[in-house]
């Protein structure tokens, strides 16, 4: 059997248990809709966003609130557990698995700029627990930055068992990390938390795992999508790391700064423009083209797209590529030296030492 055909043959296998999923709607995914903010308790909140599920488009629309007091941004109503494992599904497993493993696997020199950020700090860790490590991809590189470092990796998806099958980690420990930061008490020289406190359904939940897990004089490494970019207001619904429905919380800086103080770490750096990922413009564009394109195929599609709306799909895309090698030309070229500088940097880095 061809790939075409496998792939069309496992999708048309997944369509019965989505469309029995959907029968009821997409409302009974959004728990009840918050009048305050989850990292202030402030009541004053204005709506930041409305938009749809850019990337699998899966049913269903979202909403991010902004808190006037504290800046925090958050999904408003948040998914509920059940919410969370539909749109989840087939994404970064399953379904997604081959795509998403090749996307993280292309990233090695990030990833061990990432690692790097550790060696003034600590140039030897012993022991590396990364959190939200996916399939492994950021502990293999990182081996290359520090050989000496034994890195386990920790998620809920069974990313993280295929990673320890692979060798990536050395463990793989599968579940909620607050569930299991209290058998990994002071175990860990460095717990890194790459582009995950944003998926977290309680990230201050999580901040405190960390401070279990970290022994004294350890450091917590994180990285999170920067909601004070320019791109965010510039790209609207367009900004890639909004990333609807799955990123359910954006944290400025400074209520990050100051909640780990708070917690009984010392924050030893910040990085901005060292943790911009210049793909704004490009992503942009690819979701645009691709809202704007008929859907390819998916099980949460009533029935698969015709020849004539294939054709028509591959059309809209080939006429976009002029736009987005443009796109690539500004992100790489124009606008990444120039990031720091005009805050275009979308994402931020901080390095905090346990006290």
């Amino acid at each position: 059997m061809s790939d075409a055909r496998e792939k069309k043959a496992h999708i048309d296998g997944l369509r019965p248990a989505y469309r029995a999923g959907l029968a009821a709607g997409t409302d009974r995914f959004l728990a009840p809709r918050r009048t305050t903010c989850p990292w202030c308790s402030s009541a004053r909140l204005t709506r930041r966003l409305r938009t749809t599920d850019l990337l699998q488009h899966k049913p269903g629309r979202f909403t991010l609130d902004a808190c006037t007091d504290c800046g925090h941004i958050f999904q408003n109503p948040q998914l509920t557990a059940e919410g969370l494992e539909f749109y989840y599904r087939d994404f970064y497993d399953g379904l997604g698995e081959q795509r998403m493993s090749g996307t993280f696997g292309a990233r090695a020199a990030m990833y061990r700029r990432r690692a790097e950020a550790m060696l003034p700090h600590d140039p030897a860790p012993k022991t590396w627990l990364d959190v939200g490590t996916g399939h492994g991809h950021f502990c293999a590189a990182a081996r290359g930055v520090l050989p000496g470092t034994a890195f386990d990796g920790l998620d809920f998806t069974d990313g993280v068992e295929l990673a320890a099958r692979e060798g990536r980690v050395e463990h793989g420990y599968r579940g909620a990390f607050p569930d299991l930061a209290p058998g990994l008490a002071a175990r860990y020289d460095v717990v890194s938390m790459f582009h995950y406190l944003e998926h977290s359904t309680d990230p201050d939940r999580e901040l405190r795992a960390a401070h279990e897990a970290v022994r004294p004089g350890g450091h917590l490494l994180i990285e999170v999508p920067d909601p004070e970019s320019r791109y965010a207001r510039l790209l609207g619904r367009w900004w890639l790391p909004w990333l609807q429905p799955q990123h359910l919380h954006f944290m400025p800086a400074a209520n990050l700064r100051r909640r780990l103080t708070g917690l009984g770490f010392t924050v030893v750096a910040e990085q901005h423009t060292e943790a911009h990922d210049p793909v704004d413009l490009l992503a942009a564009v690819w979701l645009a083209l691709d809202r704007a394109a008929p859907r390819e195929d998916a099980p949460w599609l009533p029935e698969a797209p015709g020849a004539l709306r294939r054709a028509l799909r591959t059309g809209v895309l080939l006429a976009g590529v002029p736009v987005l090698l443009a796109a690539v030309l500004v992100d790489r070229f124009a606008a990444r030296p120039l990031a720091g500088r005009l805050r275009l940097s979308n994402a931020y880095r901080l390095v905090a030492r346990r006290d």
